[in-house]
């Protein structure tokens, strides 16, 4: 698990984040929605260890991760697994070498043993024999496949996902968050997924935490959204009139 302790951060004068607290479940699919601003991405650095909170502490579970020395951080991140918005694949290197990027840094590994990793890790995410491709040659889909095969190749314990679904169609979305949400199960890992995806807080919200302001503004799973009373949710949730839609047809039933 990672636990945000009273979080909080400011640039300047500017009060991005006011005191957060949540706990972000091993096994489960942890969601950070909210609107544009709301400190969403600021609180993913942060528990990434990207940006320092201004106060307050995160903690892998028994470890204050802002305490840790520069060895001790590391350590830490041999342990994180990342899937980046834009996918941040090499566009020089191939499929295999983009995922074996993370073994060439950090592992001591041969290079066979880095190979079969790879191979192992592209059975996982159904891209068997895309080794030698280049990430030109394959769809945006396949490319979020290959960076979904990248996070894991190191096995990690904590795994952050940073708008997963950008850029994807309404079909290849669902195949993303199922396959996040299948990896999560099977290797029992801490995901935390930053999204305004819909769709995935209505299918893998099993632990959503609402940013309003820089503040929690609620917190709940996928089957309490559409029963809850709070305001600022359902001024979230339903600013899409399907969703609004959906909701009444459920009142009405």
């Amino acid at each position: 698990m990672i636990r945000a302790e009273n979080i909080f951060k400011s640039f300047g004068d500017v009060d991005v984040l006011k005191g957060i607290d949540f706990l972000f479940e091993r096994g489960k699919t942890n969601l950070i929605i909210g609107k544009s601003g709301a400190g969403k991405t600021v609180l993913l650095k942060i528990l990434v260890g990207l940006f320092e909170p201004t106060d307050g502490h995160v903690w892998y579970d028994d470890i204050d991760f802002c305490t840790l020395n520069e060895k001790q951080v590391r350590d830490i991140r041999m342990k994180v697994g990342m899937l980046f918005q834009g996918n941040a694949l090499f566009d020089s290197m191939t499929v295999a070498e983009n995922i074996r990027f993370p073994l060439d840094m950090f592992t001591k590994m041969t290079l066979k043993e880095k190979n079969t990793r790879v191979d192992e890790c592209l059975a996982q995410v159904s891209l068997d024999g895309s080794n030698n491709k280049y990430p030109s040659e394959i769809s945006g889909g396949m490319q979020k496949r290959v960076g979904i095969a990248r996070a894991i190749v190191l096995n990690p314990k904590y795994l952050f996902c940073d708008e997963p679904n950008s850029g994807l169609d309404p079909k290849t979305s669902i195949t993303i968050d199922e396959l996040i949400s299948s990896i999560t199960k099977e290797f029992d890992i801490t995901t935390v997924i930053n999204t305004h995806d819909m769709n995935s807080v209505m299918e893998i919200g099993e632990n959503i935490c609402l940013l309003h302001q820089g503040k929690l503004a609620w917190q709940g799973n996928k089957s309490e959204v559409l029963d809850s009373d709070n305001k600022t949710l359902h001024d979230f949730i339903f600013a899409s009139p399907f969703l609004q839609r959906l909701k009444d047809r459920a009142l009405n039933k």
